[in-house]
């Protein structure tokens, strides 16, 4: 059985398959923004923990975590950098995967920066994007390539 139906339009028929119905629906819209932002972004951050062109990234390791790497909190943010370009990579490929990963690690973040006085918002900020991962996760479901 097609997934094309006809649609007149004056004299001429056009198949339109399930696919070009879908872009027109608001939840396959917002599911291809999520996931080009859930791609970018993290590849985006993660690079910039080698070249510190948006922010200097060590400010927001926690004494604690520096210590318990036993001061190589330097060397533990290119590690978060490679992990975040690989979890950026993972939602282009596998959103309903990935997209829990990335969900998971923003948990993680937000843990990490409840320990640093004066980022709270920050913290608050990383919460909407962990419900945003989320949400890609949940449309990925119904839109993303099997």
């Amino acid at each position: 059985m097609s997934n094309a139906m006809s649609v007149g339009a004056g004299d001429a028929d056009f198949a339109v398959t399930a696919a070009a119905r879908d872009t027109a629906l608001p939840s396959y819209q917002a599911y291809r923004i999520l996931h080009l932002g859930f791609t970018v972004a993290p590849i985006l951050a993660g690079l910039d923990k080698f070249f510190h062109v948006l922010t200097d990234w060590d400010k927001y390791l926690p004494s604690v975590v520096n210590n318990l790497v036993g001061g190589q909190g330097h060397t533990l943010m290119f590690a978060v950098g490679v992990i975040e370009v690989v979890a950026g990579i993972g939602v282009a490929l596998k959103p309903r995967i990935f997209s829990y990963v990335v969900a998971a690690w923003l948990g993680a973040i937000i843990i990490n920066l409840l320990l640093i006085p004066g980022y709270f918002d920050v913290a608050l900020r990383d919460f909407g994007l962990l419900l945003g991962a989320l949400a890609l996760g949940r449309l990925s479901a119904e839109y993303a390539r099997r």
